[in-house]
């Protein structure tokens, strides 16, 4: 919320400056995201009056003019103004002025100078000239009683400073110029001057019919009418000044007058155009199928979850969000209906979003507005419409149906002494909430207090002991040390930190990514083959709208921004939830009933296999190589590739991770049908595994080192072209002789042409057989006997025959 400093003294002047001011609200709470002055640093401008005005010999759009800057002698101007006339009172700059810097960012000088012949001393200022706006169709007029030779900066106090507040949403009641006073007020005692709210005496005795229908919509509704305004009045400069440097841009009288006093109340209200509204008024929920154009020209659907206000014919207003086109206050307005009403914030929330906007209006009514000083609130906007546009005013109609119960608190001063962690009498609480304007009764040791109508945060005790500390102020807080043992834990040997995993990741030359946990719903169901995601019921943008089960889609986003900025080669990796439906899932610390959070950790890779080098051929990554990096993660665990199909996956080039025969995860390359439909030069290469699995390892075990060498054999079968790797090497485990330590395939070869040797469809493989006995030395006997039952198992197990 913004505001100047000068209304907000108007309310509460305490004897602070306004740096003062600013630390004050901050650390109250109130933060003041930023303070600048009204107008940017110039000088040497006055208030001239122009006396004469005639044309220039030489220029069609030069005058020549004679101004009157408050000395003996009138000066001489030369202005290409449109609106430089006689009787007008304008900004001078006077020979030395400095004005503020333009384009070039230097400050502009003001000197004696001559345009087409004619000498001018000075130059009559439009408002973008001394940076009040971007205005610059003409001089900026001032009042007409302005004091000719007075310092501009004076008579327009543009040494006032603008504070932007940022509020959380339980400050509600800050959302006003009295709001932000009233708290000034508590926080150092400086009295409290509120405007004059007196009651209007009814000079007729007109009053629409208002029928309230639904009390959980609106609690409280009041109205009057106001016959005869002239909605051609002008607007005072000083209000227009106030609504200005409130960032609001004057309209019209009447909707000035209501946006006025929501600044400086916090009551936004509403005025219809007494003569378009057809019979009474009618507060409801809308229905299925209405529709209502707004003041901002957008046409809305309405349903059964947004309020209304009706008339007779249609929907006029969507209810403390915005006001319909068809009754809106114009310059044909003659008969107004001044209304205000108490919304319940549940029934305001959310809905302006639905509609893809905010207003000032809803922004209030969501977080609570007064419902106590309605009343008085329309007395004040009566009395300044009948003092600005004229009229008579009608007999205040106030309905009030159910209004939010005032329910106690109780402060203990015990317990506020032991939250804040330094001494609290029970004195200092009972002046806090004197000065907050509480009322409040004492027991021993306790205050029972209850929250006044604009307080609607006020619900729990930690909320008495917050303002209690906020009144008091954050410097009684002591900066000791927390008395609490920080005891770290310690996990236990077989998990390995998350920490040490990423390390790793980071050394096989992945860049670690951060990406929302909702996402888009094509990546789902396209990445996931999720036709049924867990849906986010209030998403912060539009295509952010359901959590992910996967982590590959974020990745490959990720990786289209680094394409789209020219990137070649891209390593990522991500650990972090993903969201799956489970109807087995109940409720927990940490759980969600019928939902199962495991946490992952997805890689990929993309582009060229090393960066930019000399030592050897570029290549691609490719599968072999992400394959390594994910035996790299799990080692020593050796996990199993089977050859399976994934939606995000290209069918012939992917694979199920099994360890301990427990799927853990995926590796393959993106399906040539995504790296088309995300367009992408080439297809990465992607891992995705369960990260609970990968951070358990095995306990390292002593073991005693060998005292006998190892033997090595190689044996070279021939097999079926249709058998694996892991199904080769389970042939060789299931010799079951104990002296096989290990076996590695290091050759493969298949002749362009069938051979003696080789049939078509057959292929040479070639083992490294090691073989050790820890209890005695190898005999050539003992290692043809277990080469002997490996080719036996390769035989029965794979069909393999051993090649001569």
């Amino acid at each position: 919320m913004q505001f100047p400093e000068s209304w907000l003294r108007s309310f509460c002047n305490p004897a602070l400056s306004s740096e003062q001011l600013a630390d004050l609200l901050t650390l109250s709470g109130f933060e003041v995201e930023e303070r600048q002055p009204v107008a940017p640093p110039f000088s040497g401008v006055v208030v001239a009056e122009i006396v004469e005005a005639a044309q220039h010999p030489d220029a069609d759009r030069l005058r020549v003019c004679k101004v009157n800057a408050g000395g003996a002698e009138l000066l001489q101007i030369v202005c290409g103004a449109p609106n430089a006339r006689v009787g007008i009172k304008v900004p001078l700059a006077t020979v030395g002025a400095e004005l503020p810097p333009g384009e070039d960012g230097k400050a502009f000088k003001i000197k004696v100078g001559k345009l087409r012949g004619v000498e001018s001393f000075g130059m009559l200022c439009s408002a973008r000239e001394l940076g009040l706006s971007t205005d610059h169709g003409g001089l900026l007029e001032l009042a007409a009683d302005a004091t000719n030779g007075q310092n501009i900066r004076e008579h327009l106090a543009l040494d006032d400073q603008l504070f932007t507040l940022k509020l959380t949403p339980n400050l509600g009641h800050a959302l006003s110029v009295m709001g932000v006073a009233r708290e000034v007020s508590a926080l150092t005692g400086a009295p409290l001057t509120l405007p004059a709210m007196s009651p209007v005496a009814p000079a007729i005795a007109d009053q629409l019919p208002v029928k309230v229908d639904a009390p959980e919509l609106c609690g409280r509704f009041a109205g009057r009418i106001v016959r005869g305004v002239n909605p051609k009045a002008a607007t005072p400069a000083w209000m227009v000044e106030r609504l200005a440097r409130c960032g609001q841009r004057s309209v019209s009288a009447l909707v000035d007058i209501s946006n006025y006093v929501m600044f400086e109340l916090g009551r936004p209200s509403h005025m219809f155009d007494l003569d378009k509204v057809h019979g009474g008024l009618q507060v409801r929920w809308g229905r299925a199928g209405e529709t209502l154009k707004l003041l901002n020209g957008n046409t809305v659907t309405l349903d059964e979850k947004v309020g209304v206000i009706a008339d007779a014919q249609q929907v006029e207003s969507l209810a403390g969000i915005m006001g319909g086109d068809s009754t809106a206050v114009g310059d044909d307005t003659r008969n107004v209906y001044i209304e205000a009403a108490f919304w319940w914030p549940e029934a305001i929330q959310g809905r302006a979003r639905r509609y893809n906007f905010s207003t000032d209006a809803a922004h209030r009514f969501e977080r609570g507005v007064d419902p106590a000083s309605i009343a008085e609130h329309i007395e004040r906007i009566t009395a300044l419409v009948l003092e600005i546009c004229g009229g008579q005013a009608g007999p205040l109609d106030d309905q009030t149906l159910r209004l939010p119960e005032a329910k106690p608190v109780t402060l203990r001063v015990a317990r506020a002494a032991k939250i804040l962690g330094i001494p609290v009498t029970q004195a200092e609480c009972v002046q806090v909430m004197q000065r907050l304007g509480f009322a409040f009764t004492e027991g021993e040791g306790t205050l029972t207090v209850t929250p006044p109508s604009w307080r609607h945060d006020i619900q729990i005790e930690e909320d008495l002991i917050e303002e209690v500390i906020r009144v008091l102020g954050l410097h009684r807080l002591d900066d000791a040390a927390p008395l609490g043992p920080v005891v770290p834990r310690v996990l236990p040997e077989r998990v390995r930190p998350l920490s040490l995993l990423r390390r790793q990741l980071v050394d096989l030359d992945y860049q670690e990514t951060i990406n929302f946990s909702f996402v888009e719903e094509r990546w789902e169901r396209e990445l996931a083959g999720n036709t049924d995601p867990v849906r986010v019921l209030n998403p912060i943008a539009a295509p952010l709208s359901v959590m992910r089960s996967s982590l590959l889609g974020s990745l490959i986003a990720v990786l289209r921004h680094n394409l789209a900025h020219r990137a070649p080669r891209v390593r990522l990796f991500e650990t972090g939830r993903v969201f799956l439906r489970d109807a087995s899932a109940t409720d927990g610390a940490l759980e969600v009933a019928g939902l199962r959070q495991p946490r992952r950790v997805a890689g990929l890779a993309y582009g060229p296999l090393d960066g930019l080098q000399w030592g050897g051929k570029d290549r691609q990554v490719d599968f072999f190589d992400v394959k390594g990096d994910v035996e790299a993660l799990l080692a020593p665990r050796r996990a199993t590739f089977v050859a399976a199909e994934h939606p995000a996956l290209h069918p012939g080039r992917s694979a199920r991770v099994e360890l301990d025969g427990q799927p853990i995860g995926w590796v393959g390359e993106l399906h040539p049908r995504w790296r088309q439909g995300y367009e992408l030069p080439q297809a990465p290469v992607l891992f995705e595994l369960d990260l609970d699995a990968l951070l358990q390892r095995p306990v390292p075990a002593a073991k005693t080192l060998p005292r006998h060498p190892a033997a090595l054999r190689d044996l070279a079968v021939v097999v079926g072209e249709g058998v694996t790797h892991d199904a080769l090497m389970a042939a060789v485990a299931a010799a079951n002789d104990p002296i096989v330590q290990s076996a590695r395939l290091f050759d493969v070869f298949k002749p362009a042409q069938p051979t003696a040797d080789l049939a078509a469809g057959e292929r040479s493989l070639a083992l490294r057989i090691e073989l050790q006995d820890e209890s005695a030395t190898l005999t050539d006997e003992r290692i043809e006997q277990a080469m002997a039952a490996v080719t036996a198992s390769l035989q029965t197990r794979v069909g393999a025959r051993r090649r001569g």
